[in-house]
C-alpha cells in the first residue's frame, strides 16, 4: 500500500487520537540517536577498534574471550554517548508523553538520551549502556558500591563473576519482560509511531505489526523509507525525527483543547 504523507492529515490523525484519550506507542531506532552525534556500533569502530570484529567486542564468548578488551570498548563507547545531548527529537517525545493520558516508549537504544530528555514511560529492548550486571547470574551491579571499580573488569560482589555491561549482545536474547511488555502495548494501541529505524532488526521489527493487526494506525518519521514502510505504514512522513517531532508536538500544543506545557 502507499502510505499517506500529508503532515496535515498525520496531525489530524494524531489529533483525533489525543481527542479519544486513545493509547499512544513509540518505537524508536539508532536514526534517533544519530541526530544527536552518537554513531552506531560499526560507525563507532574507528581507529584501534576498526582492527577488531563486532563477535570480538560484543559477544559473551568475546567477554571470556578477552574481557579488559570488551570493558575497554565499552567504557570508549560510553564516554562518546555521555558527551551526546538529548535532540529536539527526544524532548519532543518527552512532551508528547505529558499530552497522552497513555503513552508509551519502546527503545532500541541503549545510550539513555530518552530518560535524559525527560521520558518516563520508557522500555529498554536492547538494554542501558550506563548499567551494569554480572557475567554469570545476572546481578545488577552498582560500580560506585564496588571495592575494586577501576579494575578492567571488575567482579561482583555477591558471585565474584565478571562485571559487564547490562546491554543485549549478538546471539543474546532480548530481556523477556521488557519484549513481552512492548507487545502488550503495541497490541493495545491505538497510534503506533516509528522513528529513525529501519525495520529489519528482529524481534524490534515486529512489535509495529502486533499493532497494526491489533488495529492501530501506524506512523514512521524516516529520512528514507525503511522495510515497514510499504505494507504497514498508513502515514510516511519524510524527514529527520527531531525536526517532524517538534512540528507535530507544536502543531498539537497549538490545539485549543491542549494546555501548553
Amino acid at each position: 500500500m502507499q502510505p499517506d504523507s500529508s503532515f496535515d492529515n498525520a496531525l489530524a490523525a494524531l489529533q483525533d487520537c489525543l481527542g479519544r484519550q486513545g493509547n499512544f506507542v513509540v518505537l524508536t531506532g539508532a536514526g534517533v540517536s544519530k541526530e544527536s552525534g552518537i554513531p552506531t556500533f560499526r560507525d563507532a569502530q574507528t581507529g584501534l577498534w576498526a582492527n577488531y570484529r563486532a563477535e570480538d567486542l560484543a559477544t559473551r564468548e568475546g567477554f571470556l574471550n578477552n574481557p579488559q578488551m570488551v570493558w575497554d570498548w565499552y567504557d570508549f563507547r560510553r564516554n562518546k554517548v555521555w558527551d551526546a545531548q538529548p535532540n529536539p527529537g527526544h524532548v519532543a517525545l518527552a512532551k508528547m508523553e505529558v499530552l497522552f493520558s497513555r503513552f508509551t516508549l519502546i527503545t532500541q537504544n541503549i545510550d539513555n538520551l530518552h530518560q535524559r530528555a525527560g521520558s518516563k514511560q520508557v522500555l529498554e529492548l536492547h538494554g542501558n549502556i550506563f548499567r551494569y550486571k554480572c557475567l554469570e547470574q545476572n546481578h545488577p551491579v552498582s560500580l560506585d558500591l564496588l571495592e575494586n571499580p577501576d579494575a578492567s573488569p571488575p567482579t561482583c560482589p555477591v558471585c565474584n563473576s565478571y562485571v559487564r555491561p547490562d546491554v543485549v549482545w549478538f546471539g543474546e536474547m532480548l530481556p523477556e519482560i521488557i519484549l513481552s511488555q512492548a507487545f502488550d502495548a503495541a497490541s493495545s494501541a491505538d497510534v503506533m509511531l516509528i522513528a529513525g529505524t529501519s525495520g529489519v532488526v528482529q524481534p524490534a521489527a515486529s512489535i509495529p505489526a502486533a499493532a497494526k493487526e491489533a488495529g492501530a494506525t501506524v506512523f514512521e518519521i524516516n529520512p528514507e523509507m525503511s522495510a515497514l514502510t510499504s505494507f504497514m505504514v498508513d502515514y510516511f512522513l519524510q524527514g529527520t525525527s527531531g525536526t517532524i517531532l517538534h512540528q507535530l508536538l507544536t502543531a498539537l500544543q497549538a490545539n485549543p483543547r491542549v494546555k501548553t506545557l
